[in-house]
């Protein structure tokens, strides 16, 4: 007997990432759509969220309540906002202590610190898995990238380089801190000390220890992220270039497979690589 198809809610179901996911969970032979959910203003509530993505008809409307629906499903997979992303965590922990099995997954960036720090409370009470990126290629370079790095050390200056499309609100991207961050372990810096997000004027020679962060802005670049080494007569440049969202929306699948018999807490998509 086969098992039963694990039930997919998309939070932010309008955006591309969220008309992707619908995409991607109703070619799964062991996924259903159990519902959408948007924003409470957005012109087209109600509408149904296949023929938004371009599937056809599935019978889900997108609603603006996380609660109105969440009882259908086993996963919550979120790509919209900050804000709505943490009050959806907390009401999926609230129906995971009531009704078990639930779970989440997270691809929103640009959270505050005070944020992130709120999901990871809430993370305590429900299987939840949160990446800056989804995508299996950029979680492979991160592990490449801190070999790299420990491997070069304090004698090649390190720079971070990342490029979105012109409509991205937060900058430098969550995927480039991340790897700014993990430069920063495998470097044993603290990145609050060292990070440099961009430059302009007389900001004088570049120090030992800086690790450069910048942000470039244009078009519909999907997701470009360089880190640069350069020592005295060589440069090494590990690139990731995404060409479309279905990377992205491929990721959360797996994670979504993966986090659904995850224990509690909060857990990143290197787990489901074993990385």
């Amino acid at each position: 007997m086969s098992s039963p198809n694990i039930r997919i809610i998309i939070c932010g179901a309008f955006g591309q990432m969220g008309k992707m996911l619908i995409r991607l969970v109703d070619q799964q032979e062991d996924m259903v759509l159990a519902g959408a959910v948007d924003a409470p203003n957005h012109p087209d509530l109600g509408q149904d969220a296949g023929e938004n993505a371009g599937v056809g008809r599935l019978g889900i409307p997108v609603v603006s309540d996380l609660t109105k629906v969440i009882e259908d499903g086993d996963v919550v997979i979120e790509f919209s906002a900050p804000v709505p992303t943490v009050e959806h965590l907390r009401q999926v922990a609230e129906a995971n202590r009531e009704l078990g099995q639930k779970a989440m997954v997270i691809g929103t960036t640009g959270s505050s610190e005070e944020q992130l720090q709120e999901i990871s409370d809430l993370a305590q009470q429900v299987p939840c898995l949160m990446s800056p990126n989804m995508s299996l290629g950029v979680n492979v370079l991160l592990k490449a990238v801190h070999l790299v790095a420990k491997a070069l050390g304090d004698d090649y200056d390190v720079e971070v380089l990342e490029a979105h499309h012109n409509i991205k609100k937060d900058a430098p991207s969550g995927t480039a801190i991340r790897i700014a961050e993990v430069l920063a372990d495998a470097l044993d810096r603290d990145l609050q000390q060292t990070g440099v997000y961009g430059r302009e004027g007389m900001v004088g020679a570049r120090t030992k220890k800086e690790i450069g962060i910048h942000a470039i802005r244009g078009g519909d670049i999907v997701g470009d992220h360089t880190i640069l080494f350069a020592g005295t007569g060589e440069r090494l440049e590990v690139t990731h270039r995404a060409h479309s969202r279905e990377s992205f929306a491929g990721g959360a699948i797996r994670a979504a497979r993966w986090v659904i018999n995850a224990p509690n807490g909060l857990h990143d998509i290197s787990q489901v690589l074993g990385l």
